[in-house]
């Protein structure tokens, strides 16, 4: 990441400055190549947000009861898969740089390892009547992770007509160079009271909206482009909407259920750091920016004792997330 990220940096910095109105063929090339390994790089994380942002939210298609209060703790885990640590290169793949001494590669994700992988321009950069050599290019390191692992706290209430809202946050925290937070909010309403049959113990039905907002941050070795920039982490942040169905059935003090439903995210990378040029880098990153929407299934249980309850559940699809809480009813 280091020698390639310093030479597209100051290439964009210096494009800005610029006034002499000079074809910028090559510079602009040598943009979208190192635009398009920031994307693959950071794309699995801004996947795994849909996952990670909407797990956990209601365990049980029966609401709590009117104005109740359900105080839970998370421990929620996304694993990686092998899938998502690397990616494949190779030179038809950019304009203006071509991998050294191969035509093919494997680079990591932010979620991979190291790599010794480096690049190197297929002609010398022309700029402000210079010419720039631009070989040995680092690839981006991942941060070798293959589960990120993080708390939060949620509170639910209930609310009359088999209605139950929901609120959760994690202000920020630190954990292995990367810091999460987020927040969000929650609706479930129970279809089962509409049936005929509805004792306690029966199939159980509702629907389930959230809106969340997730952002993790993954921290790399200092970039320092002396007088112009230092950059230090990557910002990968989500908007993330969810609509499900959610069912349970409930067996004496022990509950299965299942959800099915559509992550709808929205999400932006940006680089923090400090130096006059950062915002412009972070200006070039929005074209990046993308929305997407992902199906996910859920699957867990509850256990109920006479003070609290235990509920795990299990979130699968290009990710597997893992979820466990302990909740209290006030």
């Amino acid at each position: 990441m280091k020698n390639s990220i310093k030479i597209l940096f100051l290439g964009i910095f210096l494009s800005a400055l610029s006034t002499y109105g000079q074809d910028q063929t090559d510079l602009d090339q040598f943009v979208n190549d190192m635009l398009f390994l920031a994307d693959g790089f950071a794309s699995p994380a801004s996947e795994s947000t849909a996952y990670q942002g909407t797990a956990g939210w209601f365990t049980s298609a029966r609401a709590v009861e009117t104005w109740k209060v359900d105080v839970s703790l998370h421990a929620n885990a996304i694993f990686v898969p092998s899938s998502k640590k690397e990616f494949t290169i190779n030179n038809n793949d950019f304009s203006f740089l071509e991998i050294t001494g191969d035509d093919r590669a494997v680079l990591p994700t932010a979620f991979g390892t190291q790599t010794d992988v480096t690049f190197e321009g297929k002609r010398e950069l022309e700029f402000g009547g210079q010419s720039y050599t631009v070989q040995g290019l680092d690839a981006i390191d991942g941060i070798d992770k293959g589960a990120l692992m993080y708390p939060f706290a949620q509170v639910s209430v209930g609310l009359p007509y088999g209605t139950e809202v929901g609120v959760r946050a994690l202000p920020s925290m630190e954990i292995d160079g990367s810091e999460f937070s987020t927040y969000g909010i929650g609706l479930k309403h129970n279809f089962s009271q509409y049936f005929r049959f509805n004792d306690e113990e029966d199939l159980q039905l509702a629907g389930v909206l959230s809106y969340n907002i997730f952002d993790v941050k993954y921290e790399f070795d200092p970039i320092d482009v002396p007088s112009v920039l230092q950059l230090n982490l990557i910002d990968v942040s989500a908007n993330v909407w969810m609509a499900e169905v959610l069912a349970s059935k409930k067996y004496e003090s022990f509950e299965i259920f299942g959800a099915l439903g559509v992550a709808q995210s929205d999400f932006e990378y940006e680089f923090g750091g400090s130096g006059a040029a950062l915002p412009l880098i972070n200006s070039e990153l929005t074209r990046l920016n993308d929305k997407e929407a992902q199906f996910k299934g859920d699957i867990g249980f509850n256990l109920y004792f006479e003070r609290f309850k235990i509920s795990t559940m299990a979130t699968a699809g290009k990710f597997v997330n893992l979820n466990l809480g302990l909740h209290f009813i006030l």
